[in-house]
């Protein structure tokens, strides 16, 4: 079980993990070992998210989801197997546990009366120093 939290926890036999051949450093050995780690994550089959964390998740996600609703993380930072597999484990840790924290809800506010004075008068003063920049007599001489 990898915990979220206190009261979430997902099954690591949720957890699907591809392993894949990794671009960039690593000599001949880059051709030859898959090191890079695929990890797929069905989001609407978990049964223990809740719905608002699963909607949250999905919205987080954003284009790592596809059509299938299935969550796609890759890692290639690290040059072994088991270090990117760790990693893709953690950054999925890393998002659920963004999902898990509700978002503060927005607040209506208005300007107050002494900011919206202090406005006016910066444009007041702009527009009298734009004026004084103008030739004199007009614009038309």
């Amino acid at each position: 079980m990898i915990r979220i939290n206190d009261w979430i926890a997902i099954d690591e036999g949720e957890l699907r993990f591809e392993f894949l051949r990794a671009s960039g450093p690593g000599g001949q050995n880059v051709n030859k070992v898959s090191t890079a780690v695929r990890l797929r994550f069905d989001v609407g089959a978990c049964p223990s998210l809740p719905e608002d964390v699963r909607a949250r998740l999905l919205r987080l996600a954003g284009r790592r989801v596809g059509q299938d609703g299935v969550l796609s993380i890759e890692a290639r930072r690290f040059r072994t197997q088991e270090a990117n597999r760790r990693d893709v484990v953690e950054r999925l840790v890393l998002l659920v546990g963004k999902a898990v924290e509700k978002p503060k809800p927005r607040r209506e506010t208005k300007p107050s009366r002494a900011s919206k004075v202090r406005r006016l008068e910066t444009k007041r003063r702009r527009g009298q120093e734009k004026q004084t920049r103008r030739p004199p007599g007009g614009i038309d001489n």
